[in-house]
């Protein structure tokens, strides 16, 4: 052994390689394998001439000549097993309107890519653009077993960049001048998600492609770029990864002593193991100079959002950080869209009543739990 520092060790058990055949099925598009003799044609007419060029000014391949070219492609993409291709179809009509490829397979690593990401006007800027991007990360997490799962792009290209941030992805650098693409420099953006990361960006991708948030005229309510967000404008609020649960788990068992005492019980909110917490919550942490001080939780839900849990320091009570945090949340729901925040606390505690009906929250209801505790329901409107 040496002093020298060294990454934590890693199950070193490859994941899988994706699967001939394979076929993602969703509410808006289903990924299929790529059939060149079905959809060459489709994807070729809805791709190519007078006002597609920009569909490939930043794809490997060219602008194909002829139909007849295009299907060769994907005849050598149907026969790939690394590139791994699939067509888009949309799920009313069947027809293909686009396809996307996992690339650059690392089962050993458990890295994969996604990327060729070829979308016709068609399918561009509807909810099956984003379920596409759902699905093959949903793929490659949780049934393929894949740690690392990245997103790369030319450095120039806005649109990309901007998709990645909004799908959850984190950006980790650009490589200069790293490839030659149609006889012209190409630095590329690199992106990647996590597999700590994705719990949370699960539960965003699943809470924008619920039906709820979308209303009667097919507007999102909440948008995804937004529950992906990792700041709150207008303070120091950064959100809970997966190296923060140690300190935040510290703070917030030590702010519930005194509810845990006053209820004769352990808090609700103690009741889910902290890692839970931060892979399900909003998980937005306020620091000092002294370190973590405090900590919200919050859920957004399409008509409101909760509070799920507000902890501060013990060593930093009574020094407005409380009213920062709940005054955080506000802002985080005037981003979100919603002008409703809800939360609970239990009835014994009076206090917490009050000081929450002092910042503006009306008690709503009372809910008896199985196990005896009796909850107060309160809410706000901003």
């Amino acid at each position: 052994m040496t002093k020298l520092p060294i990454g934590p060790e890693v199950d070193p058990a490859p994941a899988r390689r994706p699967e001939p055949g394979t076929v993602l099925e969703g509410r808006h598009v289903d990924l299929v394998p790529v059939d060149p003799a079905a959809h060459a044609g489709p994807l070729y007419a809805a791709s190519h001439g007078a006002g597609h060029e920009a569909l490939w000014q930043y794809l490997f391949p060219p602008p194909f000549p002829d139909e007849a070219s295009f299907r060769a492609y994907l005849d050598k993409a149907a026969a790939a097993a690394d590139p791994f291709m699939f067509t888009i179809l949309d799920k009313a009509s069947g027809d293909a309107v686009g396809h996307a490829t996992l690339m650059r397979i690392e089962p050993g690593h458990r890295v994969i890519e996604v990327g060729n990401i070829l979308y016709t006007p068609r399918l561009q800027r509807g909810v099956g653009a984003t379920e596409a991007m759902y699905l093959m990360a949903r793929h490659a997490f949780d049934e393929l077993g894949y740690r690392r799962y990245e997103w790369k792009c030319n450095a120039l290209n806005a649109p990309s960049r901007r998709a990645a941030l909004r799908l959850g992805f984190t950006y980790e650098g650009t490589f200069r001048q790293h490839m030659i693409v149609k006889g012209r420099n190409r630095d590329t953006a690199w992106y990647a998600m996590l597999d700590h990361d994705w719990p949370a960006r699960k539960l965003a991708f699943e809470r924008w492609l619920a039906a709820e948030n979308f209303d009667e005229e097919g507007k999102q309510r909440l948008a995804l770029s937004a529950l992906n967000a990792t700041s709150i404008p207008g303070t120091t609020l950064r959100r809970a990864s997966r190296e923060d649960v140690a300190a935040f788990d510290a703070v917030h068992r030590a702010a519930y002593v005194w509810n845990r005492e006053m209820l004769g019980m352990e808090p609700v909110p103690l009741l889910t193991p902290p890692e839970e917490v931060v892979s399900r919550y909003e998980t937005w942490l306020a620091e000092d100079a002294q370190g973590l001080a405090g900590a919200i939780a919050l859920a957004p839900q399409p008509d409101h959002l909760e509070v799920w849990s507000v902890s501060v320091d013990p060593g930093r009570q009574n020094t407005g950080l409380g009213r920062r945090l709940l005054d955080a949340a506000e802002a985080r729901a005037r981003i979100l869209g919603l002008s409703e925040l809800r939360l609970f606390t239990g009835k014994p505690l009076t206090k917490n009543i009050e000081w929450y009906h002092r910042r503006g929250y009306a008690t709503t209801r009372e809910e008896d739990l199985p196990d005896g505790r009796r909850l107060v329901h309160m809410t706000k409107t901003i």
